[in-house]
């Protein structure tokens, strides 16, 4: 499969959009969402999305931060394992409810579980997140970006 637009050219046509979904995804410290779980939110809604480049980064990212590969592994599963904390199985069933808003309807305890877990302010951050990695995602597959595999 061939790219359509490369990377460098995106970059360089429009810098504003990678300026602005960059810094939609800058959380500050005071959201308390750790990176682990940032790393998580972006990898799952990447696989959701079928965004192969944006899967390899970060699970890349995530295993720089110290992720487990084993939970890599079983993340499409995540609801029926405990090796997945409360907290990050609220803001994966986030994930989900946001980056799948189009086939699902967002309940009102998925809605209830993210904020009783990260506070408005706390889920106002992750929502940002997750916006910029489904936007992402939507660059990266409809332009056919190729991971850097080895």
């Amino acid at each position: 499969m061939q790219h359509r637009i490369s990377q460098s050219s995106l970059y360089k046509q429009c810098p504003r959009l990678v300026t602005h979904l960059t810094a939609l995804g800058d959380v500050p410290e005071s959201a308390k969402l750790p990176p682990q779980l940032l790393h998580l939110v972006r990898l799952r809604a990447s696989q959701l999305n079928h965004c192969g480049f944006c899967q390899k980064m970060h699970a890349d990212e995530a295993r720089a931060d110290g992720e487990l590969q084993s939970r890599l592994d079983v993340l499409p599963a995540w609801k029926e394992l405990s090796c997945f904390t409360a907290e990050e199985r609220a803001a994966l069933a986030w994930t989900e409810a946001l980056t799948l808003i189009n086939h699902v309807e967002i309940t009102h305890a998925v809605f209830q579980s993210a904020l009783d877990n990260f506070g408005e302010s706390g889920l106002i951050e992750l929502t940002a997140v997750i916006v910029q990695i489904n936007s992402w995602n939507r660059i990266a597959v409809s332009f056919r970006f190729q991971p850097d595999i080895k």
